[in-house]
């Protein structure tokens, strides 16, 4: 009886562990061609504001951290809470490493990049 106990705890030990190792698995971006119109204008704000420092499409990490499912986690790298508030204020004013960028983007600009954000 024990053994079967015993069995039982590990296999329920095993599925913790990989319900949570999935939990860090994010959603693919939406594809470019499925951007409505302001995600498409926020792409190219990405590309000339952002990508010089940041990838947005991949994990990869250039300068500053990957981008890539920003909206998808609860939390920034930086432990803010991943809401439009928190990632609009490091745009505008900067945080750590990251300097103010976004008084030298339009406003609409901004909120374009904002709603291209969301969709990585």
């Amino acid at each position: 009886m024990r053994e079967i106990a015993r069995g039982l705890l590990c296999v329920g030990v095993a599925m913790m562990i990989a319900a949570v190792a999935g939990c860090t698995k994010i959603a693919p971006p939406t594809p470019l061609s499925q951007l409505n119109d302001q995600q498409a204008r926020g792409y190219y704000a990405f590309h000339t504001y952002c990508s010089q420092c940041h990838r947005d499409r991949t994990n990869d990490v250039l300068n500053g951290p990957s981008l890539r499912g920003i909206f998808k986690k609860q939390y920034l790298n930086s432990g803010a809470p991943a809401n439009d508030q928190t990632v609009m204020g490091t745009i505008l004013y900067g945080r750590g490493n990251m300097p103010a960028v976004g008084r030298n983007i339009a406003p609409d600009d901004r909120l374009d990049l904002l709603a291209y954000l969301h969709t990585l």
